[in-house]
């Protein structure tokens, strides 16, 4: 694809063609680990890598990669990045790999993962595949971001708690107390809490994409001012 549009990457990654609330993809990861902001962070930040990753070295590899192949390839090139990230998380980040457990190894699995590595960076060269990549994850992150910050809230009365465990003792005095002490909304951080919250999340995104089409479709609508030529058929120009 020659005529790449930076702009229209940046839209799809982080709106228009957002993961998880327009593709609905990776749901499994973005239910099951955002009851809290540090939880969301980490994951988000290891999906990005990853994303990146093989967004770019299926780039380098798409002219040499035969049809027979191609998605086994993909796989074993998302299966590496996903070790590095998983490696690199082990040896930094010890005890927050603890906690995200599986859900760290099956990014490999990722539906995302993948169906970027086939949509676009197998069509593009390793700059365009490399920011929609970034922007795709940073898409995803932010909804998980988004999502880990209201159910922590909710279901725990913080935020910001356990920062630590991704950024070191510096980040220990990062939390929050919104609510009180003993504060506990349980459903907020279990499962059903999370298909809640997302589906809201979901609503919000379809309403604003729905106002704005309305306003676009307003603006069209409107009369040109100033003098119109008017045909014997009647018809205005």
């Amino acid at each position: 694809m020659s005529d790449i549009s930076y702009r229209e990457i940046t839209r799809n990654g982080l709106w228009d063609n957002n993961p998880a609330l327009v593709q609905l993809l990776g749901l499994c990861p973005l239910l099951a680990v955002t009851g809290s902001v540090v939880n969301a962070l980490g994951l988000g930040l290891a999906t990005l890598v990853v994303l990146a990753g093989s967004n770019a070295t299926v780039s380098l590899i798409r002219h040499r990669v035969t049809d027979a192949v191609r998605i086994p390839a993909f796989v074993m090139i998302i299966a590496t990045f996903t070790t590095c990230t998983e490696m690199l998380m082990k040896a930094y980040t010890y005890e927050l790999y603890q906690i995200l457990g599986i859900f760290i190894p099956l990014i490999v699995t990722n539906c995302t993962i993948l169906g970027r590595a086939e949509a676009f960076a197998s069509k593009n060269s390793i700059v365009p595949a490399i920011a929609d990549g970034v922007l795709m994850g940073a898409g995803f992150g932010a909804v998980l971001l988004v999502l880990g910050a209201i159910r922590e809230v909710l279901g725990s009365g913080t935020l910001f708690a356990n920062m630590d465990l991704l950024f070191g003792p510096a980040a220990a005095d990062w939390s929050l107390q919104i609510f009180g002490e003993g504060y506990g909304f349980l459903v907020a951080i279990l499962p059903p809490g999370a298909f809640l919250i997302t589906g809201l999340l979901i609503a919000m995104k379809n309403a604003i994409d729905a106002r704005a089409k309305l306003k676009r479709d307003a603006l069209k609508a409107k009369p040109v001012k100033g003098a119109k030529r008017v045909r014997t058929t009647g018809s205005v120009q």
